[in-house]
């Protein structure tokens, strides 16, 4: 399928002034078993920036529990810590609400059990620090296509949530999710027509099996799919090859990957 370049759907790339942020923990909501909502607060978000649902912000979290948190600071060369100082634990999360009234911000957390983030957001309590960096850049797709498909795992849940809270009435979205626990699937807050598919974890090419059974709308349409590194190439596979969308049309990210920490990428450019 040849892309329709027209202005009003034409992707958006915009690059942001790199800060780092030190903020409170101001309220912690269990979302669902799995699951917390942490709202942060602080003077430093008077000027943040989250322009796409797809953003990710580093937080920043004490090189190990009961030391102080030291956060580095912007510079010539980067970003770069005092001499001596413990480099903090850096993970990447996507905003999930920002309320610049109010001056807070809110992040879901994955609680696995197995990582240093997840530990963190289970113990956390009001008043605990973090430091924030970025978001660095953020992938605009514009909210004009005639349906969106929202592809993704546990880690994709916050934004799709953010996204089909987006999106306008006239939109039509579908929605393909794995989760491991049926207590963590949700009800969706959206003005858009959404269509949901749930999927039970399984094997790597879980999702995308499900997303190949897929009979997509007419139309424009633009497809987004976030979570393990595997399993997400899989998807992209079939929504390029089986499904035929042009790759500008296709937003595929690497939000995890098995056996490793840390692990953030862009699939397939």
């Amino acid at each position: 399928m040849n892309p329709d370049f027209s202005p009003s759907l034409a992707v958006e790339r915009v690059r942001h002034e790199i800060r780092v942020r030190r903020l409170q923990v101001q309220r912690i909501d269990t979302v669902s078993p799995h699951f917390l909502r942490i709202r942060f607060a602080g003077d430093a978000l008077r000027d943040f920036v989250s322009a796409s649902f797809d953003d990710h912000a580093k937080l920043m979290l004490p090189a190990r529990p009961g030391v102080p948190l030291v956060l580095p600071q912007p510079g010539p060369d980067g970003l770069s810590l005092p001499p001596g100082a413990e480099k903090p634990v850096m993970r990447d999360y996507t905003p999930r609400q920002f309320d610049r009234a109010a001056g807070t911000l809110d992040i879901e957390f994955v609680l696995h059990g197995d990582g240093v983030a997840s530990r963190w957001a289970e113990a956390a309590k009001p008043g605990d620090e973090v430091g924030l960096g970025g978001p660095r850049g953020s992938f605009v797709v514009p909210t004009g296509f005639d349906w969106h498909l929202l592809v993704g795992d546990e880690s994709a849940l916050p934004a799709i949530a953010r996204r089909l809270e987006e999106l306008p009435e006239t939109a039509q979205a579908i929605t393909v999710i794995e989760t491991a626990d049926a207590g963590d699937r949700r009800a969706f807050t959206s003005r858009a027509r959404v269509q949901t598919h749930w999927v039970d974890t399984g094997p790597t090419d879980a999702l995308a099996r499900a997303v190949a059974a897929l009979k997509l709308p007419v139309g424009e349409g633009f497809a987004w799919a976030g979570g393990e590194a595997a399993s997400i190439a899989a998807v992209r596979e079939v929504l390029v090859g089986a499904h035929g969308l042009h790759k500008s049309r296709v937003r595929a990210s690497a939000y995890w990957k098995r056996g490793s920490v840390g692990h953030h990428e862009t699939l397939g450019g």
